[in-house]
């Protein structure tokens, strides 16, 4: 259902849109941020309920034309690099709104830490706030402006990075460089991260440690660092933040156990156990008003029998069978179970409502994977194939290192790769690729690259997105463009 954002950037629930006469008014008591439980309320919705896999998968290389899926245009146009239609869910223009509606709260939870008697009280929700503020940028960054590149970003346009909070409806935003973004992002999340507190999510026990998933712990706040340093090429402090998540740990047990446990359940408790918050894995989850939980397997564009055997057996750097269990539709679609709608009804008599589903933010094989490159990327490669090595331990079927682990030899004979460098890091993106098929990490490891991406439609015409070509930007919704006055992207 369309949830329509008709101004540049909400407040969420403490801001709605409307004459300067109601928002000198107190909407409800949430605006009184006089406590540490109301607070935490507010940050609650301090990250983006809204998704951006759907777009993302069908801009990648992940999938194809099946002719008999479903047809709609949040599918179709990113799939055909067409600036976006579609302004409700699952569409680029709702995950800008919804980045910027989690902003808001972010900042007036700031605002409100910054004016009470004792600021350092509230140190534990300034942290949360920061991290959320940083997260939400650097998605908007990563997606509607030019990958962070240490030779451009001076000079690249970046997004509008907002620290106010919003008191009027409507307002003029300016966007700087990506430079200037990424200085904002690592200074939110230098600051927050030692002020992160998890015995803030609830006190102590089981139910207190899985509300934690929902919200930015320690663990998933260093997760989220070792992304960023990775865009960010800065290879020495993605390791020292994915060691803080995984030393420690016996890594393969907190990995998903796809070769184990994953292969005894059915597909109604994969989609169960994928995104619970019980699953070691899940660093971080975030509750999406999405339809993703019920289309990622029938929409037209996405993966089908030839990106399958691309991706778990023609480039597989084990050269084993993977343990992923994938399924197919009688249209074509080749996929694996890891998501489920969760429908809200608008009333209690209702039929209409709202479609949710949960999806993983951050988990141990990102950070694991993270690591891998960079280590790979400061040419440190035995370290780089022991962590591949250890990672597909765990994620192939009677696994036997003599006969699956990734020598040099393996991955020149696979790739065709004289540089030992260029050949681990296409092995990695190769084991990416599998590990986040439907999770749509795979157009930033395109973006972060450069590869081209190519799509074949179903009558067999072909067309390349090229690594410079300006539709791998996102373009800025147009509301953002005509209210909010800012640049469009090139095309």
């Amino acid at each position: 259902m369309k949830k329509k954002v008709s101004i540049l950037f909400v407040a969420g629930v403490l801001l709605m849109t409307g004459c300067d006469d109601f928002l000198s008014e107190t909407p409800d008591n949430r605006a009184s941020l006089d406590s540490k439980e109301k607070i935490a309320e507010l940050l609650v919705t301090a990250y983006p309920e809204a998704n951006y896999i759907p777009f993302c998968e069908a801009l990648s290389d992940n999938v194809e034309d099946n002719f008999g899926g479903t047809e709609n245009v949040t599918n179709a146009d990113p799939w055909f690099w067409r600036d976006a239609s579609a302004t409700w869910q699952d569409s680029p223009e709702f995950y800008w709104n919804g980045c910027y509606t989690a902003i808001a709260a972010a900042n007036h939870a700031l605002r409100a830490i910054e004016q009470s008697d004792d600021p350092a009280f509230y140190d534990a929700q300034k942290g949360e706030a920061l991290l959320a503020r940083a997260y939400s940028h650097f998605m908007l960054v990563s997606l509607f402006a030019n990958m962070y590149d240490p030779q451009t970003a001076s000079g690249d346009l970046g997004i509008p990075y907002v620290t106010d909070p919003e008191t009027v409806s409507l307002k003029t935003y300016e966007r700087k460089t990506v430079e200037y973004v990424y200085e904002m992002i690592e200074k939110d999340l230098t600051v927050g991260l030692p002020l992160i507190d998890d015995r803030s999510y609830g006190g102590s026990g089981t139910n207190a440690a899985n509300l934690a998933r929902f919200h930015f712990t320690r663990a998933a706040a260093h997760a989220f660092a070792s992304r960023f340093y990775l865009f960010k090429k800065d290879y020495a402090k993605v390791i020292e933040h994915a060691n803080a998540v995984l030393d420690g740990n016996d890594i393969p047990s907190v990995l998903r156990p796809w070769n184990t446990t994953y292969r005894t359940l059915t597909s109604n408790e994969l989609t169960l156990t994928y995104t619970r918050s019980t699953e070691k894995a899940n660093l971080l989850l975030c509750d999406t008003q999405s339809n993703w939980g019920t289309s990622f397997n029938q929409v037209r564009y996405s993966t089908g029998a030839t990106r399958r055997a691309e991706i778990f057996f023609i480039n597989n750097p084990a050269q084993g069978n993977y343990a992923y269990s994938t399924y197919y539709t009688n249209t074509g679609v080749n996929f694996v179970f890891k998501f489920r709608e969760h429908f809200v009804r608008v009333g209690m008599n209702a039929t209409t409502g709202y479609s949710y589903t949960i999806i993983p933010l951050f988990s141990t094989e990102e950070v694991l994977l993270n690591r891998a490159e960079a280590y790979a990327m400061q040419v440190q490669f035995h370290e780089a194939l022991d962590e591949m090595n250890l990672f597909i331990s765990t994620r192939v079927l009677n696994y036997d290192p003599e006969v699956h682990n990734v020598t040099f030899n393996r991955l020149y004979n696979l790739y065709h790769e004289t540089d030992n460098k260029k050949a681990i890091v296409r092995g990695i993106l190769e084991l990416r690729r599998a590990e986040f098929l439907h999770e749509g990490l795979r157009w930033f490891d395109i973006l972060r690259h450069k590869l081209p991406v190519t799509h074949t439609s179903f009558d067999g015409q072909s067309t390349t997105l090229a690594p410079n070509d300006p539709r791998r930007i996102l373009q800025i919704p147009a509301e953002a463009i005509s209210v909010g006055g800012l640049r469009p992207n090139p095309r």
